[in-house]
């Protein structure tokens, strides 16, 4: 049986299931398509191994195999992307929130929720204006990474940030070109009427143009218009976090 001869390579899992996942996981925005090498080299798997988990996949159409013998993520997985955001039930009231945000700040506005050590784009509204951040929902970015949504959301999930004071006392933070250059955020964490904590939505904007005065008018924006659909910004009395979210 073939094995990977490089001395970087991971440790493959155990476990056929933790060995599928581990395959699923080498895909990203950066990597869309990969080779069986490249596949071998991130897994730690031996290519009879991979190509016997790959054929799994391929049925199921999880993953798909392009003529040119490189491989990416298949239908079947945003089929169930899409389960797992109806699940929320909440794209109803969160989509007028983020459009009415976007139009009166001209800004991008998204939100997030946690994933282990990443945030998930759940929900987004992409200003019209041509030079913008973009989001794409479904995008996974690492809370280690930085940015508004990722303080707010280690603040609320038991996390460590530096802001976590200023959150707690103002209820937002506010960032300027931490993870993006140029970029200014400001982001607000988001209960719903049953205190469950949802995420962090987040207004996003050029530097230049979205100043701390047109960062703290976001904040007024998005509570207001929060309000009016049932969610509300600041935790319930006596309410914690909880860690491993």
């Amino acid at each position: 049986m073939e094995t990977v001869s490089s001395q970087n390579s991971p440790k493959p899992p155990a476990g056929v299931l933790e060995r599928g996942i581990s395959i699923l996981e080498c895909f990203n925005e950066d990597s869309p398509r990969l080779s069986l090498r490249d596949l071998a080299e991130r897994t730690g798997l031996d290519k009879a191994t991979l190509l016997r988990l790959l054929a799994v996949f391929i049925k199921a159409r999880m993953i798909h195999r392009y003529d040119s013998s490189t491989y990416a993520l298949g239908p079947a997985l945003l089929h169930m992307g899409m389960l797992y955001r109806d699940t929320f039930d909440l794209g109803s009231r969160l989509q007028p929130v983020l459009r009415a945000v976007m139009e009166q700040t001209g800004e991008t506005v998204a939100l997030y929720v946690r994933s282990g050590d990443d945030r998930i784009c759940l929900y987004r509204e992409n200003t019209s204006k041509e030079v913008r951040h973009h989001v794409e929902v479904g995008k996974r970015l690492g809370l280690k990474d930085g940015g508004s949504s990722a303080h707010v959301l280690r603040a609320f999930t038991g996390g460590d940030t530096p802001l976590e004071r200023d959150i707690h006392e103002k209820g937002y933070a506010m960032t300027r070109s931490e993870r993006v250059a140029e970029m200014a955020s400001v982001a607000v964490p988001v209960f719903d009427a049953d205190d469950t904590f949802v995420g962090a939505l987040v207004v996003l904007g050029l530097a230049s143009r979205h100043n701390e005065a047109a960062q703290l008018k976001a904040v007024e924006i998005v509570r207001h218009e929060l309000g009016q659909q049932g969610f509300r910004t600041c935790a319930p009395a006596g309410w914690t976090p909880k860690t491993g979210a």
